[in-house]
């Protein structure tokens, strides 16, 4: 556990490096342009290289399958709730789904191993990769419309690269076409740099974040959903699935890990209140800390 700990530390000191960077160089530090990077170039690298570290099995799928029919179920309700608690459409809109997008890649694969083992990666992958589309289809919707029309916060959907960057990676994988090792380890590096530049941008936007002005609503709400609601309604909904304690463990861990970093880069591209989203990414981080030794405490009874 305490390797665990220290390696997702590790991980997330690009962050404090974004942060340096920002203090030092102020406005020459454009955050927009570190955005639409990461959007538009370095994350399709991460999508293709993640397809490309696990083989899809027909016996695999029902995984993603759950994950995504639960976010589905509990969506709906959120979105009708959000409009009865916000009337700002910007803090509507970051309560609908942030909750929702969390960082199953960066926290949840390594932590997945820490816990489960490796044979959890399988899983934890698949999750990931549903956890791709549920960020840039519902996520690039719902934050689009913090500032667009229902058609424009269409259009912005299709304009993101990276759903048609994994539907070719699927296509690649379920035909077992297979990179050269030159080809693999330059999706690698891409994707590597895909995820530190996802780490540095939230640091950017930690320099200027004042936590005391996030609308207190929102954070109780996002909090609320993303380590009450969420694993609740996970944990009784697999009361009534018929599948091994590994599996639930590992779907109901994925459930509970932080706010993803890509939260930042829907907010910040579409202006909406991209310091307030910067605000709940670094506050579910801590209160994950002391959560993840009770999940620990749970699953050594499963």
């Amino acid at each position: 556990m305490l390797t665990t700990l220290f390696s997702i530390i590790f991980v997330y000191l690009f962050l404090l490096l974004g942060y340096i960077a920002k203090k030092i160089f102020k406005g020459e530090m454009d955050s927009k342009t570190l955005t639409l990077m990461s959007v538009y170039f370095t994350q399709p690298f991460v999508t293709v290289w993640g397809f490309s570290t696990a083989k899809l099995h027909a016996g695999h799928i029902y995984v993603p399958l759950l994950y995504l029919g639960i976010i589905l179920t509990l969506l709906l309700p959120t979105i009708i709730i959000s409009k009865l608690i916000f009337t700002d459409i910007k803090k509507r809109a970051i309560f609908s789904i942030a909750g929702f997008v969390g960082n199953t890649g960066n926290i949840g694969i390594p932590l997945g191993i820490a816990l489960f083992g490796e044979q959890s990666v399988i899983y934890t992958t698949l999750i990931n990769i549903a956890n791709v589309f549920v960020v840039y289809i519902l996520g690039v919707y719902i934050y689009s419309r913090g500032s667009f029309n229902i058609k424009d916060s269409l259009f912005n959907i299709i304009k993101i690269p990276i759903i048609p960057a994994s539907l070719i990676a699927i296509f690649l994988n379920i035909n077992n076409i297979t990179f050269t090792p030159q080809i693999e380890e330059f999706f690698k590096m891409g994707a590597y740099a895909g995820i530190v530049l996802q780490l540095f941008l939230l640091g950017t936007f930690l320099e200027g974040i004042k936590i005391r002005e996030l609308h207190p609503k929102l954070f109780i709400g996002t909090m609320a959903q993303k380590f009450v609601i969420i694993p609740l309604f996970t944990f009784i909904a697999l009361q009534f699935i018929d599948l091994s304690p590994l599996v639930k463990g590992v779907i109901l861990m994925e459930m509970m890990v932080p706010l993803a970093v890509a939260n930042i880069n829907l907010a910040s591209l579409y202006d909406c209140r991209p310091k307030d989203v910067t605000s709940l990414i670094l506050l579910s981080t801590l209160l994950f800390i002391p959560i993840l030794f009770v999940f620990n405490w749970y699953i050594s009874f499963l």
